[in-house]
């Protein structure tokens, strides 16, 4: 929606209005530290309710929105809050799911990786559907009636989710909103500050994707939704093949070359001048970033001593990570405008923050195993 946006609000500054997406990814992450704290209490059900009733109320009210200021309490505001709600207590409860069926353990502790990895596919199919209905419904029933389409989408996915998803690890009632002492590890850390860096420099690339094309290249607005379902499309397989490998070497050993190609592969963005050449770095792109991605929870609960403890420590995460994911997308606007209109500073700040990313998870396995290459963790 974002180029949307900026097609038909020429008098608002375009890191203005990222600001719109980038308060909903805020409030999404920084909510966890609250929701993840309530599935490690027993509440999974009742703030997925929540959640998911706030989130489709925010996006039917985001359809009769015309201005940018509803648009931000909309589309910012109440969605952003209600994946607050829902979303780290549902990313965690795949990371802490156990069964009695020793089969289905297998996936949810041996298999975690790889149960993650499909669970986090649904984010990277989400990032074709809803382009290419944005892309179908936006000329033929216009802003409003495509939105009211994807709230209802939003609310059918949502239902089965609360229908289906329970917790099976017993409540930790007692303890605090935060884990204070998570922050006296060392690996957990400076696993964050890669996690800050990475999701900076990401959001910022994911926002701005589509309108590369349109601004940099000359593409239409519908062939640079293309783009975006390019970009999700790509990372579906990786999202799944890279945790399970992860599964036999360790998240955390898998997350650094991954890193490093994903660092190679955003300073190439630098490089593209042709239209083909933006298809292959937004492929190779999302290959890299949706692997990142798959990984990040794994990794964590790796780390995590106890498993009644990973909803309150990935909600921290999240919480941290929200301020990266909400100023990266500005930040990166703010750079274009002050390079008259330019990608190419704010493409090297986003590259750079992906390189310290890599370092800064390069250290956290080192201080989870030091040099030891055949150490899996």
């Amino acid at each position: 929606m974002v180029t949307y946006y900026e097609e038909t609000m020429t008098d608002i500054p375009p890191s203005t209005i990222s600001w719109i997406g980038s308060l909903q990814i805020w409030l999404t992450m920084v909510g966890g530290v609250f929701s993840g704290r309530l599935l490690d209490a027993g509440y999974f059900v009742p703030s997925l309710f929540v959640g998911a009733v706030l989130q489709v109320l925010g996006i039917f009210l985001m359809s009769i929105s015309t201005k940018y200021w509803q648009l931000m309490l909309t589309q910012g505001f109440l969605t952003g809050l209600g994946g607050g709600i829902f979303f780290t207590p549902s990313l965690a409860l795949v990371s802490t799911s156990r069964s009695k069926d020793a089969n289905w353990e297998k996936y949810f502790d041996s298999r975690r990786g790889l149960a993650l990895g499909l669970a986090t596919t649904g984010n990277a199919a989400g990032g074709i559907i809803y382009p290419v209905v944005v892309r179908q419904l936006l000329p033929k029933l216009g802003f409003g009636w495509t939105a009211r389409v994807l709230g209802f989408i939003n609310l059918g996915c949502l239902a089965i989710c609360v229908a289906f998803m329970r917790p099976r690890l017993p409540p930790r009632k007692s303890g605090a909103l935060v884990d204070w002492s998570a922050f006296k590890e060392l690996v957990y850390d400076l696993y964050v500050a890669g996690w800050w860096m990475a999701m900076w420099a990401n959001y910022y690339t994911f926002y701005y994707v589509a309108s590369f094309a349109v601004q940099a290249l000359g593409m239409s607005y519908s062939e640079a939704t293309t783009l975006v379902m390019v970009i999700n499309g790509v990372a579906i397989p990786f999202r799944i093949i890279i945790p399970l490998i992860s599964d036999r070497v360790g998240p955390l050993n898998m997350l650094i070359p991954v890193t490093l190609i994903w660092t190679v592969v955003a300073f190439c963005w630098l490089a593209v001048d042709s239209i083909g050449g933006y298809y292959a770095f937004v492929a190779v792109y999302g290959a890299t970033t949706g692997a990142f991605q798959s990984l990040t929870p794994v990794a964590l609960t790796s780390i995590t001593p106890r498993l009644d403890k990973v909803g309150t420590r990935l909600g921290m995460a999240f919480a941290l990570i929200s301020f990266s994911s909400m100023t990266g997308p500005p930040l990166g606007g703010a750079l274009q405008t002050a390079d008259g209109g330019k990608f190419t500073g704010a493409s090297i700040w986003a590259a750079c923050a992906t390189l310290l990313s890599f370092v800064f998870c390069f250290g956290a396995r080192w201080a989870k195993a030091g040099f030891t290459i055949r150490e899996k963790c």
